[in-house]
């Protein structure tokens, strides 16, 4: 397995941050892992290095209830500004939601591969990483 060099968290929890970060790292399967308390930060921040892909995460999990841009309104903008990204990025929705709605609106966006629902354990974040 090739080992991920750049994954970014899009997540405004502190507590499931801070977990699932100190886990990717101690999984030693990444190489960067950056934090994005919302949207429009990781927006900002794909947009402003779309022409520098070493930059850019392989991998994004992304949480769909966020401040000031939400998880759907991030892959709305992501899917307007991916034909600039030179770059394949994998994004997995991790989110407390259960709602049967926002599973299927999710399964419907081709550039998300899966939901996943909080929480999120160890095993199941090391295998989801080892998979890619």
């Amino acid at each position: 397995m090739n080992k991920i060099k750049n994954l970014a968290l899009v997540d405004d929890d502190d507590i499931f941050v801070f977990l699932t970060k100190m886990t990717i790292e101690s999984s030693n399967l990444v190489d960067i892992v950056k934090v994005f308390r919302n949207g429009r930060e990781a927006i900002n921040f794909l947009n402003e290095n779309c022409h520098n892909p070493n930059q850019l995460p392989e991998v994004i999990l992304l949480d769909l209830s966020m401040p000031i841009m939400d998880g759907w309104q991030f892959l709305e903008e992501y899917i307007a500004l991916k034909p600039l990204i030179g770059k394949k990025i994998t994004i997995y929705i991790v989110s407390s939601s259960i709602s049967p709605d926002d599973i299927q609106k999710a399964k419907n966006i081709s550039e998300v591969t899966d939901y996943i629902i909080k929480p999120v354990t160890k095993a199941n974040l090391i295998k989801m990483l080892k998979n890619l």
